[in-house]
């Protein structure tokens, strides 16, 4: 899926706001943010090491907090840098709109604090934030692709393209643990 979807039909008055969004931006920053956070748990979950599922919980939140605003002002960057005359929204709007990808890492933030608590311990807390990641990329990809126009079957495809992203990560903990 492709990020930039260009500026607004013509005669749309207001600028949409960062709530309102089109669809594909956030469903696309929603990926990134679900494929982040499930890198992450995945790598910080390390067998033989003490658990401390709270300081991992803070490192996927930094991480995914620090990623969108990475990516927001290289956006402002990349415009600044074309020229190409368009309007462009102040730096702080640029780096808000990636509220996605900050939003998409708190289900594992969550299940992680939940850990952090005594709730679970930090392997299921981990293992399950790997499932429910997967789960939430074959249903955005879904999304994305219905978003898109494409058919039920076409989508379903599509977000199970998006799914074996999750599963990559699943699979490669495994083999790495």
């Amino acid at each position: 899926m492709h990020e930039h979807a260009g500026p607004a039909p013509a005669g749309s008055g207001t600028p949409r706001g960062i709530l309102r969004s089109r669809p594909e931006r956030w469903l696309f920053k929603g990926i990134y943010g679900l494929v982040l956070a499930s890198a992450l748990v995945a790598a910080l979950d390390v067998p033989g090491e003490e658990p401390n599922p709270g300081q991992d919980a803070l490192w996927v939140l930094l991480t995914a907090l620090t990623s969108g605003a990475a990516h927001g002002y290289a956006h402002v960057i990349a415009q600044r840098a074309s020229g190409d005359g368009t309007a462009r929204p102040s730096r702080l709007r640029a780096v808000l709109a990636e509220w996605p990808l900050a939003a998409a890492v708190l289900p594992t933030v969550a299940m992680l604090l939940a850990a952090a608590a005594g709730w679970w311990t930090e392997e299921t807390a981990a293992d399950t934030a790997l499932v429910v990641n997967t789960v939430a990329l074959f249903c955005l990809g879904t999304l994305a692709a219905r978003a898109a126009g494409l058919g039920r079957l076409a989508s379903c495809r599509a977000g199970a393209l998006d799914m074996l992203l999750g599963l990559v990560i699943i699979v490669a903990d495994a083999l790495i643990e």
